[in-house]
């Protein structure tokens, strides 16, 4: 049984339809990548599968459950098994880079202080940021700020964690730098991760599998080496000649 199961999906804004009979699943451990051009859904997607948006049709499980239309507070005790990284961090610049770490493990666990203060020095230097617990996320580089994003997500030790573009805005070392993480905290966490990018060659080296969203569904699914091979126009088209070249020999 998969860990999420989305079946018919359907979102519109108005006459704009982004989601039209939407079905995917994901599968407890792996790391799927959504992608698709620009406006396809794939935010939304991601945003409806945390009950951050509501569905005009469709159904969403989660471990076995229908979480579609559930109350807030329903939706708060979900919550709390699934981390997200937002596409702009989201960091509260009021709060210090500890205050900010914390912020989850006040709100949604019992632990004391002082076990907090372990937790979020912990996770800090899993995510290769050790000691930076007074500063301000304004004195923070780009990348910095992404993974002191990362580490919030991470700190109550979800069960799954969603990233939304979350190589956006960065320089390629710290493209890279994100994608290590990603896989390490994968692996260390043993986390499932759902991940929204523009960025292909970041796509192919850490998925298990992609998704690509066309026409407001899911077109196709299946392991990067397949996506390279596929002679789907859908596929073909939407990666290009030119970047299946670059994606083959990388």
């Amino acid at each position: 049984m998969a860990l999420f199961e989305v079946r018919n999906l359907q979102k519109a804004f108005g006459q704009h339809v982004v989601l039209s009979a939407l079905d995917i699943d994901i599968f407890a451990g792996e790391v799927i990548t959504i992608i698709g051009e620009s406006g396809s859904g794939k935010s939304i997607l991601l945003k409806a599968m945390m009950g951050l948006i509501e569905v005009d049709a469709g159904s969403i499980c989660f471990d076995g459950e229908d979480v579609t239309g559930q109350a807030e507070r329903q939706w708060t005790q979900t919550r709390r098994r699934i981390g997200m990284l937002f596409q702009e961090s989201a960091l509260f610049d009021s709060l210090t880079v500890f205050e900010n770490v914390a912020y989850a493990l006040r709100e949604q666990t019992t632990m004391t202080e002082d076990e907090i203060g372990r937790r979020v020095a912990e996770t800090l230097a899993l995510v290769a940021l050790p000691g930076i617990e007074s500063m301000a996320p304004s004195d923070l580089s780009g990348g910095m700020r992404k993974r002191v994003a990362l580490a919030r997500a991470v700190a109550v030790r979800p069960e799954v964690v969603f990233y939304d573009e979350p190589a956006e805005g960065l320089d390629p070392i710290n493209v890279t730098r994100v994608n290590r993480l990603l896989l390490g905290l994968q692996e260390s966490l043993n986390v499932t991760s759902v991940v929204v990018t523009h960025n292909l060659k970041a796509a192919f080296a850490i998925s298990d599998r992609l998704a690509l969203i066309h026409d407001g569904a899911v077109a196709v699914t299946g392991a990067p080496e397949a996506f390279l091979e596929s002679d789907d126009p859908v596929v073909r088209e939407f990666i290009g000649e030119r970047m299946m070249k670059v994606l083959r020999a990388s």
